[in-house]
């Protein structure tokens, strides 16, 4: 089967965006009187969007100190959420080795590439500019760019939509279970990267169709595929100008 597009998730598959994700949310709570939570924490929420990882911060702490709930709204800390994340991005995201390469070699070979994110759609495009990785992407979604975000079906059949395409020849690519779900709800291939965040759980317990050490690997994969779909029944793979004559 040869893909003519593929859609990356952007945290944890894309990009190393935890530090300045946990600062960031470190950042909100502490400006409200409430006290930093642990790393570890603040990472096993990255995935669902930067206001729902408020909100499950937020919940943990009201419930270890339940007067904060009544000083502290849920509003104004995902107001300075927004803020600090703002100007936190740049500081400390980067592409995961090979994922520039990756991209540059699938958009060579005339692939289409979208980048779907849970985090809102103009928190993604900067992430995207601050690492040099925006200009390989036809689409950006985020999670406010549609109704519904991952894993709803609907948002990767817009991408197919967007880019006119067909299911059976895009694949969506993540670190998490959420993405897996996205691609089997929308009826594209659903493969995955060992490494990024996924509530700290193996992504390989998702199910995904197919697992990639990295992004260079997957892209190697997606262009063989290509070229042997490209050659006529009964032809060689193998370049004339190298087969032994």
């Amino acid at each position: 089967m040869g893909y003519d597009i593929i859609s990356l998730d952007l945290d944890g598959t894309l990009v190393d965006s935890a530090a300045e994700i946990t600062e960031a949310a470190n950042r909100a709570l502490e400006s409200h009187g409430i006290a930093r939570r642990p790393a570890d924490e603040v990472v096993r929420h990255i995935g669902h969007g930067t206001r729902e990882l408020m909100l499950r911060l937020l919940a943990r702490a009201y419930l270890e100190q339940p007067a904060l709930a009544d000083r502290v709204r849920v509003e104004p800390v995902l107001a300075s959420m927004d803020r600090h994340y703002a100007a936190a991005i740049g500081t400390a995201a980067r592409p995961y080795e090979g994922a520039r390469s990756a991209l540059q070699a699938l958009q060579g070979a005339g692939v289409r590439l979208a980048c779907v994110s849970n985090k809102d759609a103009h928190h993604a495009r900067r992430v995207l500019q601050a690492c040099r990785l925006d200009r390989f992407f036809v689409v950006v979604i985020g999670g406010d760019s549609l109704p519904q975000k991952k894993p709803h079906a609907g948002v990767l059949r817009h991408v197919v939509e967007q880019l006119r395409g067909e299911p059976r020849r895009m694949a969506h690519v993540g670190d998490s279970a959420i993405d897996v779900e996205a691609a089997h709800n929308a009826g594209v291939a659903a493969w995955a990267v060992p490494y990024g965040y996924n509530g700290g759980v193996p992504v390989e317990a998702a199910r995904p169709d197919r697992l990639f050490a990295n992004l260079m690997v997957l892209a190697d994969y997606v262009i063989a595929s290509r070229r042997r779909q490209s050659v006529p029944p009964g032809a060689s793979l193998v370049d004339s100008g190298t087969a032994a004559g």
